[in-house]
């Protein structure tokens, strides 16, 4: 993994304490000498850690006054967002919380793909979950995680809403750390590798609702897997029927 730059440090370590309530919002950051001096860079390069959070929206800098910290409400990096999700509500509740976003964004997202389908899709996406069962049987995640985004990124792209894509697109650095957190587990590559096959038959019927309804499957299974296997206080969870084509059930019992 490549070093992170001395301005990329400073600003790490200025947003983890902003993060864990040293600068509460609407206090006024340190200055640059003083920040300087802490971290024994020059001041070029905290005035450059501050532009990066101010392009965030976590800093504003008020003229004559100072550097502020903004409500984290008006935050525009969502993978800033997620650490002060993490810090106020715990790691779990964060988690579960990046799983909802993804439900309502995604369940639309196969509605809107499912009528526009093209063989060409159909192909890529199965393309991609055979990629994922190569490399569950070779024990590469990496390549899984990658197959499993990719096929998510088929679904985004047939839906021809470039506003939902773009609106996407900050998500996938934070998905991708959280997949390869809890792609570990081989329960869950297999209950992926199942969801996903589900989600593809939904779509190859171009239902909207066949559509909808199994990546909504998809994402409760994606709950109840992050309970089971991952957080520290697991809750049981229940059996997910799946209805990709209509009168052809799919039954998913996690743990199975």
């Amino acid at each position: 993994m490549a070093r992170k730059s001395l301005v990329g440090e400073v600003a790490d370590d200025l947003l983890d304490r902003i993060v864990a309530g040293e600068f509460p919002p609407g206090t006024l950051v340190p200055g640059e000498l003083e920040l300087s001096a802490q971290h024994e860079v020059s001041r070029m390069t905290v005035r450059e850690a501050m532009k990066t959070l101010e392009a965030q929206r976590i800093l504003s800098v008020q003229r004559g006054r100072g550097t502020f910290v903004n409500a984290v409400d008006q935050w525009n990096s969502l993978e800033a967002l997620l650490r002060a999700a993490q810090e106020q509500v715990g790691n779990d509740a964060a988690a579960i919380q990046l799983i909802e976003l993804r439900r309502m964004l995604e369940t639309g997202a196969s509605a809107l793909a499912a009528p526009r389908m093209t063989e060409a899709y159909v192909a890529r996406m199965r393309g991609h979950v055979a990629a994922m069962r190569s490399a569950r049987a070779e024990g590469d995640l990496e390549e899984f995680v990658a197959a499993d985004l990719a096929f998510h990124d088929v679904i985004l792209e047939a839906s021809g809403n470039v506003f939902l894509t773009a609106v996407f697109q900050p998500l996938h650095r934070v998905l991708e750390a959280r997949r390869t957190e809890t792609s570990k587990v081989p329960e869950i590559q297999e209950h992926a590798i199942t969801m996903h096959e589900a989600v593809l038959e939904a779509l190859e019927t171009r239902d909207s609702r066949a559509a909808r309804d199994a990546m909504d499957a998809h994402m409760t299974q994606t709950l109840d897997d992050l309970t089971t296997y991952v957080q520290d206080h697991p809750a049981s969870p229940a059996p997910v029927a799946v209805r990709p084509v209509a009168g052809t059930p799919v039954a998913v019992t996690p743990g199975a």
